[in-house]
Formats: C-alpha cells, sequence, structure tokens
C-alpha cells in the first residue's frame, strides 16, 4: 500500500539504471500502447516517482498515464522534479491508487 517495495530501486538510481523522478518503467508490449510518443518515452530514464504516481496512479487510464508521461518529458524542468519528490511524500502516505 504504502510502495516500500520500491526501495530497493535506490541501487538503480545510484547504478544510473533509473531515476528518481521520470515515467515509471513499462515493458516492452505497453510501449506499443505509447503510439506516437515511444520513441521519446525511450530518451529518458524510469524513475521511481513520476507525474504518474502523484496523480492517482492505478486510478488512472493508460492513456492518462501516457499523456502524464509526455507532459513530464517535454516540460522537464529541475523545479518540476522538485515538485514531484515534494507530491510524493502525501501520495505515498495516502496510498490511493496503489495496488
Amino acid at each position: 500500500k504504502f510502495s516500500l517495495d520500491e526501495l530497493p530501486q535506490l541501487i538503480n538510481v545510484l547504478r544510473r539504471e533509473m531515476s528518481l523522478v521520470g515515467p515509471r518503467m513499462i515493458t516492452p508490449c505497453e510501449l506499443a500502447m505509447y503510439g506516437r510518443w515511444s520513441d521519446a518515452f525511450l530518451t529518458v530514464l524510469p524513475g521511481i516517482t513520476g507525474l504518474w504516481q502523484v496523480n492517482g496512479r492505478s486510478n488512472t487510464t493508460y492513456d492518462e498515464r501516457v499523456h502524464l508521461d509526455m507532459t513530464y518529458i517535454y516540460n522537464w524542468s529541475i523545479w518540476l522534479d522538485i515538485k514531484i519528490i515534494f507530491l510524493t511524500v502525501p501520495a505515498v502516505l495516502k496510498g490511493e491508487g496503489a495496488y
């Protein structure tokens, strides 16, 4: 419920295989669902947290998830990352959309 199972991913961040903030990692099958945005998705490292996680997680549709990922990629800034990190704490504590 509180996403504590994702803490080991910090090792992946230290190895520079992941980022703290970014789109969630997806499977190759899911990449097809990104359609024309799949190339943009592949330009960034996956993140432990991101816009999708602070905007409802599993309570959103897949199309909404794609939109949130693209919004993050095309509007990235250090300030957006900081905002997402601060929004992650209450999102995790509330546990909404975590299955």
